[in-house]
């Protein structure tokens, strides 16, 4: 147990899906997994153990930002011996190509956080996914007809900017779209020595200015939920 996480060892399994939100992850639990079962609910972080076509995975929310998904995935790696971390959620796309309900992979994360100066680097870290678990997701969304567009995410620490238009920066270095968790979730685990990945929709776009409502979020990301399953 961590003050964060009541779950006891062995509850939880090697290969966790962490959404933000979740409900989210109580949507994929109740609507895709088999023998299910509760191992947290500590703050309301909603974490389920079950089984997919036989395969046992676990799915937990991470809340939103780095320090959220920082301190969720650390205990998972360190206190609960996890070897995979497939994060699932929302982004606003920087890029014209991206439409509502794209899936983005991020295959690398910049970001304007500070979470990597506790390594002490001499330079600035160039945080990427787990090869493994991009050839596997590529493999998957070939086999289930998904176009899916990989690339560079920005992982921004701000929510409502300022400087409304810094977006555009990221965007000229062919930076496809913004979520808030990646830049963290790749740290801990090229760090740790274990496999991460983020596999994001499209809820929003930069370009268009469309969004998508919570609920709509919550349960029409079936596309990346799925294909999130496959790897597990």
């Amino acid at each position: 147990m961590t003050p964060h996480n009541r779950a006891i060892e062995g509850e939880i399994a090697e290969t966790v899906l962490m959404p933000g939100d979740p409900l989210r992850a109580k949507f994929i639990a109740e609507n895709f997994l088999e023998d299910v079962t509760l191992f947290n609910d500590v703050r309301g972080m909603l974490g389920y153990t079950g089984t997919y076509n036989g395969k046992r995975v676990s799915v937990m929310g991470s809340g939103m930002g780095a320090p959220s998904i920082g301190i969720y995935s650390y205990e998972l790696i360190h206190f609960y011996g996890v070897k995979n971390l497939i994060r699932i959620g929302s982004c606003g796309a920087y890029s014209d190509k991206l439409k509502l309900y794209d899936v983005v992979v991020a295959m690398a994360a910049s970001t304007d956080s500070n979470f990597a100066h506790q390594y002490k680097l001499d330079g600035t870290y160039s945080a990427n996914c787990s090869w493994e678990l991009l050839r596997k997701t590529y493999e998957a969304s070939k086999e289930q007809n998904i176009d899916i567009n990989v690339g560079n995410v920005f992982c921004s620490d701000i929510f409502y900017n300022a400087s409304p238009d810094d977006w555009k920066k990221w965007a000229k270095m062919g930076v496809l779209a913004v979520d808030m968790e990646s830049y963290a979730l790749y740290c801990n685990a090229n760090y740790a020595g274990v496999n991460a990945i983020t596999i994001l929709t499209v809820s929003d776009s930069f370009i268009f200015e469309e969004k998508t409502t919570a609920e709509e979020r919550q349960k029409s990301f079936t596309t990346m939920m799925k294909l999130a399953l496959e790897i597990a």
